[in-house]
């Protein structure tokens, strides 16, 4: 007879930066306007996406030139890419 294992599966990773979210909601708490609120949240959240997609790299000025990099090559507006880079530099 053979014995069964109970293996037990790790977790789920999800893609995040460990305090970055406290961050993100300091940055949220401290704007008055809903819809500006939901901009910052989107562009930081996308950012923290494209970040955790990317080889792991220090979070510095560097990364933050490769992100408007990555926005421009996907043909946003210049004012859509300011106020990403501004929510992100913001965060940080």
């Amino acid at each position: 007879m053979s014995k069964k294992r109970n293996r037990k599966r790790p977790p789920k990773r999800t893609l995040a930066l460990p305090g970055f979210e406290q961050s993100k909601a300091a940055v949220l708490n401290s704007l008055t306007s809903k819809s500006g609120q939901r901009s910052y949240d989107r562009a930081i959240t996308d950012f923290v996406d494209w970040y955790c997609s990317e080889p792991r790299l220090a979070f510095n000025r560097t990364v933050v030139l490769r992100f408007r990099i990555y926005l421009e090559q996907k043909q946003y507006a210049a004012t859509t890419i300011d106020l990403r880079l501004a929510a992100v530099r913001r965060a940080a």
